[in-house]
């Protein structure tokens, strides 16, 4: 994101900020509870455009975060469906089934540090279309 907010540190009393911590920690929670997740997307969704221009930043960031995640899982749930019907040992399966969710928890969790670490800098996400972890080039 380029631009007057894409450098800047701004007020921690902008209105909004707290939506933003709240989803950052039902991402987090829900390592423990999945139902978390949707939770936050759906807070995410309604606030986008109701506040501030670099909490918007992030509130796309964390909508995006959602939905490539579910994206993600369908690939993945899809691969191993078609591994269980090419007839693969089951080993191959469970694999691929742990490699993938531990995978998506570090992806999941990389973010939300990003987000986390740049909302308490009073920064904005930098580029929150970014399919890693927001981050512009330097």
């Amino acid at each position: 994101m380029t631009g007057p907010i894409a450098g800047t540190e701004h007020d921690k009393r902008t209105p909004g900020r707290g939506y933003v911590v709240v989803i950052y920690g039902l991402y987090i929670g829900s390592i423990l509870a999945l139902v978390t997740a949707p939770l936050g997307a759906c807070i995410a969704h309604l606030r986008l455009g109701r506040g501030a221009a670099w909490l918007d930043t992030h509130l796309l960031f964390q909508v995006r975060t959602f939905w490539l995640g579910l994206l993600a899982a369908g690939v993945a749930l899809l691969a191993w469906r078609i591994a269980g019907e090419l007839g693969l040992a089951p080993i191959y399966a469970w694999a691929f089934g742990y490699l993938f969710a531990t995978a998506g928890i570090v992806w999941t969790m990389g973010r939300c540090a990003v987000g986390v670490h740049r909302l308490t800098s009073n920064r904005a996400i930098e580029a929150p279309r970014s399919w890693l972890f927001g981050l512009g080039r330097r």
